[in-house]
């Protein structure tokens, strides 16, 4: 849906008397993150992350598995209490383990934004500096469909409010006189 909006804003520009002279550029970020050298390192940083991570939570499905066998095979000759603290004891690591996973997930996405956002800055100022090098008045990354670069303009909430008949220090329409 993005897209579709920044195609169509796209169209209706450069169909606009005014957008005429202006140019437009686009570019895929992805394939330039791919070109760039620091993300061999990046990627495998994260999957070294990962791997670490994924070791931690085998070394707990490991133990969650010994204690359910552990439990089942001696089920018939424990006590009332004692059956009732080894289910306790399974279900605590069962929470431990979805709390665990939970924490893994957000830890690893914010290793990847970490390792990435340097290069992706990188990119944008790189990507500034051509536009302005160049005359482009925007520049959309096609492979999300967002706007990566824009020239300074001009604001011009207070002329649709004007329009609109909207009081500028208030939410209430303004009457037309």
């Amino acid at each position: 849906m993005k897209k579709l909006f920044v195609i169509l804003s796209i169209a209706v520009m450069a169909f606009s008397e005014g957008a005429m002279a202006q140019k437009v550029a686009h570019i895929n970020i992805n394939d330039l993150l791919l070109l760039m050298p620091e993300r061999k390192k990046a990627e495998t940083d994260i999957q070294e992350y990962a791997k670490s991570l994924d070791s931690q939570m085998r070394t707990m499905n490991a133990e969650y598995e010994n204690k359910v066998q552990d439990y089942t095979a001696k089920e018939s000759i424990m006590t009332e209490p004692v059956k009732l603290d080894k289910q306790k004891e399974i279900s605590d690591l069962e929470d431990r383990i979805r709390n665990f996973q939970n924490s893994a997930q957000e830890s690893l996405q914010k290793k990847q934004n970490e390792l990435l956002e340097p290069m992706l800055n990188k990119a944008k100022k790189s990507i500034e500096e051509v536009a302005k090098e160049n005359g482009y008045k925007m520049v959309i990354d096609n492979s999300q469909g967002i706007l990566l670069y824009s020239e300074p303009g001009d604001d011009i909430l207070n002329l649709v409010k004007k329009k609109m008949g909207l009081d500028a220090t208030s939410s209430e329409p303004q009457k037309k006189k």
